[in-house]
């Protein structure tokens, strides 16, 4: 099958721009998120580092299990935490927004503290009383 020049164009233009609109149908950002901010204590059960957030799941004190929205790849590395900063097993507290659904136990991080030591995901998005 032969392509003339122009098609060949086409073809181009129609695949970068699905190659250009991928990425940001990934980010959510807040909008599934709760304006008020709170705070989830328990154990890390497990840690993702994979893009596009690396992800925590937190088992809180009545035993349900959180999926913990951290920063995206380069926020989350500027704040500190590698894959190394933690570990199943550890304490943590999470300050984050929760979802606005209650039926899902999910909250998107704004500062986890491990053993004491305060990592912020979006420090201009902290607010304490």
């Amino acid at each position: 099958m032969q392509f003339n020049r122009r098609e060949i164009v086409q073809l181009g233009l129609v695949a970068a721009g699905a190659t250009v609109a991928r990425p940001a149908t990934a980010h959510h950002g807040w909008t599934w998120a709760e304006d008020e901010q709170s705070t989830l204590a328990g154990t890390v059960v497990s840690i993702s580092m994979a893009p596009p957030h690396p992800q925590l799941q937190v088992k809180a004190g009545d035993g349900v299990v959180w999926l913990v929205d951290l920063g995206n790849p380069g926020q989350t590395e500027r704040s500190g935490f590698t894959a190394t900063s933690s570990k199943a097993g550890d304490a943590i507290v999470v300050l984050g927004n929760r979802d606005k659904d209650k039926t899902k136990m999910h909250m998107k991080a704004v500062r986890i503290t491990v053993a004491g030591k305060n990592y912020d995901m979006y420090p201009e998005r902290i607010r304490t009383n």
